[in-house]
């Protein structure tokens, strides 16, 4: 909104200092202190809120050391989260930016379901929550909503230097799909392209594509369409929306409900995901930079570099709900909170072609889910060979397992926030480790 707002009256009026509404840094920075602001200032006040309305956790009796205290805490904080991310991105993003529009569905959208889920909890009284048929469903439409935007967008694309891409050309803008393509063969075009008037043709290095980052390899992108596309043109077209779809939607499927399981101890999923997505934020910046991205020999996406606005507010938002978050919490983000900060985090690294990358970026989320998954197919196997089921794990998550060893709640999670900035580094590390 500022953005455009200082644009009009640079370019009308002149106005001294616009121009600093042009740098994606300046731009980022504002929106991470606003985010913090709006966290630490109106948090106290949706806290208060929450209270007066008695939104407060019910705490299941696990035998877990200061669970009882826990109970009446107020839930839904994540609204906290959610207003630190969504404000500072739109005053200072580009909202003509479909990464920016991208991730605000996602936010609102994801963000909707965990309120959902956590209303029917605490006022409708029934622990259950939201049907898993309609979260899921949920899920899928964010799934299918950027696997279709990556397929289909034309303003999502990735720079090609390799080769020159012809296109028809409408008002001296590219329209659909590449009619031709020649090797570059080291000549390199203009930042966007370059328009022949005389043949109503559109040369550029830009082309829409399926194609992720490989960690750890050099040169060495996955393009999701191979996994059809030997099935030949009629069946390939048909069929790869609906695989590439599918993909999408597991990922955030898998990432959103990791943040769910790792929502367990005070601090833990804020401060994990906060580390996380300020890895995500290089990488926004590093993609989105043509000099950095050429000089890594990474993929270059055009227009990507708006993520690192939306990237400071989330990071921002986090650390700001973290101050009311920390042990003891005073309040807890609730499905709201952690449903959405999972969906994002996923929807992040896929459009900047890092998903690749989760399983190490999102190593704690990862642990918090395996653990369940083991625990819970090895006690259902001991049970059905030996009738008498049998536990891998004191207690799953993986979080709890450590607290019936006898860890304090804080140590717990300050290790776990260590591994999480280990993780980070690795993750960043393979920019150049490849």
């Amino acid at each position: 909104m500022l953005y455009h707002l200082f644009d009009f009256l640079e370019r009308q009026y002149d106005l001294p200092g616009a121009q600093l509404f042009g740098f994606i840094s300046f731009r980022a920075a504002a929106a991470f202190i606003i985010s913090l602001i709006v966290s630490l200032i109106f948090g106290k006040q949706i806290i208060e809120l929450l209270r007066r309305k008695q939104v407060g956790e019910t705490v299941r009796e696990l035998g877990l050391e200061g669970e009882k205290e826990k109970t009446g805490t107020p839930t839904m904080g994540g609204l906290i989260i959610l207003a630190g991310i969504i404000i500072p991105t739109v005053l200072f993003a580009r909202l003509d930016n479909i990464y920016i529009l991208l991730m605000l569905f996602v936010t609102l959208c994801l963000g909707t379901i965990g309120f959902l889920d956590d209303y029917i909890k605490v006022f409708r009284k029934n622990k259950s929550g939201l049907a898993g048929k309609f979260k899921i469903m949920g899920q899928v439409l964010v799934g299918a909503v950027i696997g279709l935007v990556i397929y289909l967008h034309p303003d999502v694309k990735v720079r090609d230097f390799d080769n020159i891409y012809v296109y028809e050309a409408s008002d001296g803008n590219p329209v659909g799909n590449p009619i031709d393509k020649y090797p570059a063969q080291g000549l390199q075009l203009s930042s966007n392209g370059i328009y022949v008037e005389a043949d109503s043709l559109y040369l550029s290095h830009d082309v829409r594509s399926t194609e992720t980052t490989i960690p750890f390899f050099k040169n060495n992108e996955l393009d999701y369409s191979d996994i059809t596309g030997w099935l030949g043109e009629s069946v390939h077209r048909w069929l790869f929306p609906l695989v590439f779809v599918i993909i999408i939607t597991l990922i955030i499927t898998a990432v959103s409900n990791g943040a769910n399981l790792t929502d367990g101890l005070d601090g833990l999923a804020t401060g994990t995901s906060a580390v996380t997505v300020f890895a995500l934020l290089l990488f926004a910046y590093i993609s989105g930079n043509f000099i950095l991205a050429d000089y890594l020999n990474i993929m270059y996406i055009p227009n990507s570099g708006e993520l690192v606005i939306f990237a400071a507010s989330f990071v921002g938002a986090c650390i700001g709900f973290l101050w009311y978050n920390a042990h003891p919490a005073s309040v807890f983000m609730g499905d709201t909170g952690s449903l959405a900060i999972g969906g994002i985090i996923a929807s992040l690294a896929i459009v900047i072609r890092k998903e690749l990358l989760i399983p190490v970026l999102c190593g704690i989320f990862l642990a918090e889910s395996v653990s369940v998954i083991m625990q819970v197919a090895w006690f259902k196997y001991t049970r059905k060979r030996f009738g008498a089921g049998r536990r891998i794990f004191k207690m799953a998550p993986l979080h709890h397992h450590y607290q019936k060893a006898g860890l304090a709640e804080t140590k717990i999670v300050t290790r776990f926030w260590i591994v999480g900035i280990m993780l980070a580094v690795i993750s960043i590390i393979t920019l150049k480790v490849r």
